[in-house]
């Protein structure tokens, strides 16, 4: 399938739309990361405060990271047929998968990376043709109607 694609991603979840010769299709891609949990025990401020009340927080990193880890790889295993990509979203999700699509895909044409809030479905289409300044197809009225 070749063709391009837009990619509207955060850390909780993700949005593709394709544009191909057949159309426009869209996927998408839940991460299963959960937030970063708050840390617990007592607070140096608020009286007597020990190391082993608080869990380490290079092991809540590792954990985060690996989940994370697999939501990209999920990412950019549906990228993977598409030759031009537009990465958007609110946060650093597009940045950190920008990254790791260079390394597992060298050869893939990044057309932009840009900055966008939440968004519905439709808006996440209408912001790709846009970019790639395609129209959107046009309706055949029915006949007999």
């Amino acid at each position: 399938m070749n063709g391009k694609a837009g990619l509207w991603i955060d850390h909780r979840s993700s949005v593709i739309v394709g544009l191909t010769a057949d159309g426009e299709h869209i996927t998408h891609i839940a991460s299963h990361v959960e937030k970063h949990a708050e840390r617990s025990g007592d607070s140096p401020l608020k009286g007597p405060y020990e190391a082993h009340q608080v869990p380490a927080d290079d092991r809540r990193q590792r954990a985060l990271t690996g989940e994370l880890n697999v939501y990209y790889d999920a990412v950019i295993e549906a990228l993977r047929g598409y030759d031009t990509v537009l990465l958007f979203g609110p946060g650093e999700a597009k940045g950190e998968l920008r990254r790791r699509l260079l390394k597992a895909k060298p050869a893939a044409r990044i057309d932009g990376v840009d900055t966008a809030d939440k968004m519905t479905d439709p808006q996440i289409v209408a912001k790709v043709r846009a970019h790639f300044g395609e129209s959107a197809p046009r309706v055949q009225p029915k006949q007999g109607a």
